[in-house]
């Protein structure tokens, strides 16, 4: 089993000392949903949230939430990144609103956790726009689909 980075030999939390790590250019993909009910997608789709387009609001929110992961996961480097791309698409059966979050930078640690908080908060905030006629919503599968770059190479779940 591979030895936990986050913690020193006292199992103390600690910040990984990055600093002797090849720069090298990284990748991170993670996708999740948010399903919900039919009517709750129609109304998205057909652009009647009251509170305006949770499509466009919903990708904002990810690409700034991919900026702001070190402020958010106490162990996180604050990372240069290089691109943030969410795509929100809407799909039937069960109503849901897919999400995919690409994310690069040129450094010496990866943007798995960015492209994770990104899917988390466009989630979240489809969630905020519309909860006030859907609170049976379930925000659910958020999982790394593609890693690349740096010592351990390339996950393709």
């Amino acid at each position: 089993m591979a030895k936990l980075t986050h913690f020193d030999d006292q199992g103390a939390a600690h910040m990984v000392d990055v600093s002797d790590k090849e720069i090298t250019h990284r990748i991170a993909i993670a996708t999740g949903q948010i399903t919900m009910e039919p009517e709750t997608l129609a109304m998205i789709v057909e652009g009647r949230a009251k509170k305006g387009d949770v499509l466009s609001v919903a990708r904002l929110a990810g690409i700034m939430a991919a900026k702001k992961t070190h402020d958010l996961i106490p162990l996180c480097h604050p990372l240069a990144l290089s691109k943030v791309s969410l795509d929100l698409r809407t799909a039937e059966d069960p109503a849901r609103v897919e999400i995919n979050a690409t994310v690069k930078t040129t450094g010496q640690t990866g943007v798995e956790m960015e492209a994770l908080t990104a899917v988390s908060v466009a989630a979240l905030t489809v969630y905020d726009m519309v909860k006030a006629v859907d609170r049976s919503m379930v925000i659910g599968e958020t999982k790394l689909t593609l890693k690349d770059g740096g010592k351990s190479g390339r996950f393709e779940a």
